[in-house]
């Protein structure tokens, strides 16, 4: 069902992770665009509302107003400017957020061709629980799994051990 160019582990480690946590009778907020992993959320009978694609750093009034109960944010926040903005801005009380780890042997990430497609931030799993916890959120699960290559060479192989991604399950603070 889910071929080609698709990142299988990060979608089933992510998918498993938010069963963990999320049933499925609660509704979704998932920020960014709809995508092919709020497809697989919706598939797996979550139901799911996506922002519209406005820039979250200036406009947040979607996720302000939504009644969703929990918000997913799945490789976003380290595109904004202000993720923090966004973070104290959402009013659901449950949070499962996802984020690429600043790998010490690899710049971060940015587009030649898009601008939207480029990392601001790049976190160290202590930074991105600092930022959750200023923010009201207290974090009650985590993980982190790597993301190996098929490729050669010493980055290639440091990816097979260093995690690269970091995924939480937090509920703001009453």
């Amino acid at each position: 069902m889910y071929e080609g160019k698709f990142p299988h582990k990060r979608y089933r480690l992510t998918l498993e992770f938010l069963k963990d946590h999320i049933p499925t009778s609660e509704n979704i907020l998932d920020l960014g665009v709809n995508n092919p992993f709020s497809e697989r959320m919706k598939d797996s009978g979550y139901s799911v509302t996506n922002t519209r694609g406005e820039d979250l750093d200036v406009d947040t009034a979607f996720i302000s107003n939504s009644n969703a109960e929990v918000v997913t944010a799945f490789e976003i926040f380290e595109h904004l400017l202000s993720p923090f903005t966004v973070l104290n801005s959402i009013k659901a009380d449950k949070l499962v957020a996802s984020v690429p780890l600043k790998l010490w042997f690899s710049p971060a990430y940015r587009s030649k061709t898009d601008q939207w497609d480029r990392h601001f931030h790049e976190f160290e799993d202590w930074q991105f629980d600092w930022l959750l916890e200023k923010s009201g959120w207290e974090i009650k699960d985590r993980k982190k799994w790597t993301n190996p290559t098929k490729k050669i060479g010493i980055r290639p192989i440091l990816r097979w051990f260093v995690p690269r991604y970091y995924i939480v399950y937090a509920e703001r603070r009453k």
